[in-house]
């Protein structure tokens, strides 16, 4: 399966609002499942894939098909990630993460669930988030199933790759770099500590499902809510669009903040097209709600433990 690179909008969808307003009054009555996608996170400075100059209009994502396949792939792979991860790393979270920091700590939200792998959410000091597709900050053995954490390799990459420094055109959503083959070069990739297999990032690639046990969570999440926020999501991919469509057709009322049209406007009730940390730091303000001092959050780098769904995890664990 290759990436979905684009959808068109129906015709009859009308444009996007700026009225804050109905997102304050869902989060003034509690309750309120963020669903965020990368747009949230640009002001961060990591770019997002679909909106204006988003990264799919230039660079394919790695799949996980590619990756499997042979040596080179993985070598094309860990160059560009090593290389982004030096900046990805550094990323800290923007005024929308800690908006919904600020909402979680005041008890308006019922959880957060995140197609992001920056861990800007947790950063923030969201706790209990369901990071839909992994997290970049942690890495997992395809043959033993060992986790380990990232900056651990990030350490054995920069040992095994002394020198390498290449400049990278563009810094992409899922932490890689844009890179020549001839940038990529002969790049050392470290194996597995224990085993000796093959290391993948602990993220879920295009092609690649996730964890069953994780979108049935995500499914309860949305079944105790009482509205969806989806926040900088396209919805193009169906791993957050299901979520969009199943709060419609339970009644739940869903709300958009997105730059652009996205593929669930047609399930909600409002799409408002502004800036997400200012739409949010307005939104925290009509509420009341002090949010612009940095959350302390458990930050990067912390003690890296498997998922509690680790065991429901045969495609990333011996596919």
């Amino acid at each position: 399966m290759r990436p979905t690179l684009s959808w068109d909008p129906p015709e009859d969808l009308p444009p996007g609002t700026t009225d804050l307003q109905p997102v304050a009054d869902a989060l003034s009555t509690g309750g309120v499942l963020v669903l965020s996608g990368a747009g949230i996170s640009t002001e961060s400075g990591i770019p997002d894939y679909r909106g204006e100059g988003g990264s799919l209009s230039r660079h394919t994502p790695m799949t996980y098909q590619d990756f499997t396949t042979g040596p080179q792939a993985r070598r094309r792979y860990w160059a560009r990630s090593h290389l982004g991860w030096r900046t990805f790393g550094r990323a800290r979270p923007n005024a929308g993460h800690r908006a919904v920091a600020a909402f979680g700590r005041h008890g308006l939200l019922s959880g957060v669930i995140t197609q992001n792998v920056d861990g800007l959410h947790r950063a923030a000091g969201s706790e209990g988030v369901v990071e839909l597709h992994g997290s970049l900050e942690q890495v997992v053995c395809l043959s033993c199933g060992a986790f380990s954490p990232r900056r651990d390799l990030a350490r054995r990459l920069e040992e095994a790759n002394a020198g390498f420094g290449p400049v990278a055109a563009v810094l992409n959503p899922d932490g890689d770099a844009d890179l020549t083959d001839e940038q990529v070069g002969d790049f050392r990739v470290m194996p597995c500590t224990v085993c000796g297999g093959i290391l993948k990032p602990d993220v879920v690639f295009f092609g690649e499902a996730v964890p069953p046990r994780r979108v049935e969570h995500c499914r309860e999440l949305v079944r105790e809510a009482t509205s969806l926020l989806v926040l900088g999501s396209s919805l193009t991919v169906m791993s957050g669009l299901r979520f969009v469509r199943q709060a419609a057709q339970a009644g739940k009322p869903v709300l958009i903040v997105n730059r652009d049209p996205t593929r669930g406007d047609q399930h909600a009730v409002t799409r408002i097209g502004l800036p997400l940390g200012a739409a949010l730091t307005a939104v925290a303000g009509r509420l009341g709600i002090p949010h612009d001092d940095e959350a302390a959050g458990p930050g990067r780098g912390g003690d890296v433990t498997p998922p509690a769904d680790a065991d429901a995890w045969p495609s990333t664990r011996r596919r």
